[in-house]
């Protein structure tokens, strides 16, 4: 499974899908959805996780937005594997 990233700079482009479902895509891909159960408007990303649930469609298309640009923020702190893993091994002589 691969996962691909947006740059932050692609907005969420938001298309009404039923009278009660609005779905997001960026570049092209799914990125969430928002939904009204009655009361209130819930928001999931592109793999289903819960954002939570907002009193205004506002917020909630917002909530979806501030996940997207914090999943896709480049790390301040590289993942380095240590010093004994980042050798080569060693070749058995022969």
């Amino acid at each position: 499974m691969s996962t691909t990233t947006f740059s932050t700079s692609d907005p969420l482009t938001w298309k009404q899908a039923d009278t009660d479902v609005h779905v997001a895509t960026r570049a092209g891909e799914f990125a969430g959805f928002v939904e009204f159960d009655g009361s209130a408007h819930l928001v999931r990303d592109q793999h289903g996780v819960d954002l939570g649930s907002f009193a205004s469609l506002d917020d909630a298309q917002s909530a979806l937005e501030d996940s997207h640009a914090r999943k896709t923020r480049p790390s301040t702190f590289p993942f380095t594997l240590p010093r004994a893993l980042r050798r080569r091994p060693r070749r058995a002589r022969a």
